[in-house]
């Protein structure tokens, strides 16, 4: 397949320099700051003035992730037309995320108090005692303890069970009563973002990943006379599993940190809280008005475990579905590809995608043509009229 970008825009040195200034300015303040998560900042790759190009993708990484987990992604747009801007989430590139990445925790005149009767609580004492100490080694509780601890907070304070409401119902108004939250700055830090390219001409195209691709339709959402189309990867717009979830919501007295990607890396519960809610967010009436006018693409997997199948599917249907331009894929349980699905040498749940290459080919194919061939999805066999990814 051969694409005609004569029609195309055609950044002049002018508008390359400055967004580039732009971002390096952005860059250096990130890593001026003396809690600079090494390796975390973002990146860019433009063509040379004069070139036409298809435009500008703009991508948003995965949870606890860096800007360059889909960076073979970005090369092969890169070498196929596309300018990039391979962004950060908001806080993301800054430790300790207790302090920086967005999160939602119970106010303090309610949460010290809590803190003060789990320290009393010799059930729970004798379990947080069991839990290694090495910051490097996997905390998380499996799904039958979330559960067990869970049942025991709402033993020492029962009215976690009327907070928890508060939080599990969308859009409740006693979630402020109870809750402090900085769940918006994924949208006001995409924002800036988007800003960075402000003198690129053309169109923005958003992608993102998990948490990246739930930022990357709210800003679509919110920006849909700048940004012509989206693709997200397993957004996370809903935790998979109400139990899984109702933890998240309240075991942030317990202080229990989950593993990054990083191993030596951790993170707060009450930031997985922020994500839950952020896709909440995105999936509010006015956000999936307008993202009717904003072709998307979602991919997503019978094995996740961690975006819920069901409310992806009833939003894409509330964006109007296939019929509205939008395209739709899920992966099948006998493909065996995990959440996340994007970078081929990933591994989460045993499994990785080993049909990475076609979801590139199908991407490219997206934002060139607005079509998706579900064909090509599922195949380790490139399309030969699409251009070419290379191998690992």
């Amino acid at each position: 397949m051969t694409t005609n970008l004569e029609t195309y825009p055609t950044p002049t040195q002018e508008q390359i320099t400055q967004t580039q200034q732009r971002i390096d300015a952005y860059i250096e303040s990130i890593k001026g700051n003396p809690h600079y998560r090494s390796n975390s900042e973002p990146y860019y790759g433009f063509h040379d003035a004069g070139k036409s190009v298809h435009g500008t993708v703009l991508i948003f990484h995965g949870f606890a992730a860096k800007p360059h987990q889909m960076s073979r992604l970005t090369d092969y747009l890169f070498e196929n037309g596309f300018n990039f801007y391979q962004a950060n989430m908001a806080g993301h590139t800054l430790q300790p995320a207790a302090q920086f990445w967005p999160q939602v925790d119970l106010k303090p005149e309610i949460l010290n108090p809590l803190r003060e009767k789990v320290q009393k609580d010799p059930i729970l004492q004798n379990y947080m005692a069991s839990l290694p100490k090495d910051p490097g080694k996997f905390q998380s509780p499996g799904y039958r303890q979330q559960i067990a601890l869970v049942a025991r907070l709402l033993l020492i304070e029962p009215r976690l069970l009327d907070i928890a409401k508060a939080v599990e119902k969308e859009n409740d108004p006693d979630f402020q009563r109870y809750f402090i939250s900085s769940h918006m700055d994924y949208l006001t830090d995409a924002r800036q973002r988007l800003l960075d390219l402000e003198a690129m001409p053309g169109p923005i195209y958003t992608i993102g990943l998990s948490v990246g691709a739930a930022v990357a339709l709210g800003l679509a959402a919110d920006q849909p006379k700048r940004i012509q189309k989206a693709v997200a990867y397993a957004p996370l717009l809903k935790i998979y599993d109400p139990e899984r979830e109702r933890y998240i919501n309240l075991a942030g007295p317990l202080d229990i940190s989950e593993k990054s990607w990083d191993p030596a890396e951790s993170f707060p519960v009450g930031a997985l809280t922020a994500t839950s809610h952020f896709g909440a967010f995105v999936r509010q009436p006015r956000n999936i008005k307008s993202l009717k006018k904003v072709a998307t693409m979602m991919v997503l997997t019978e094995n996740e475990d961690a975006a819920h199948i069901p409310t992806n599917q009833a939003f894409f249907k509330g964006i109007g579905g296939n019929a509205s331009g939008h395209r739709f894929y899920i992966y099948p349980k006998s493909d065996m590809v995990p959440h996340p699905m994007a970078e081929p040498n990933t591994v989460s749940q045993g499994m990785t995608n080993r049909f990475w290459q076609s979801l590139y080919q199908e991407t490219f194919r997206f934002l060139t043509t607005s079509e998706l061939d579900s064909s090509n999805m599922s195949t380790i066999e490139q399309d030969p009229n699409l251009p070419q990814v290379k191998p690992l």
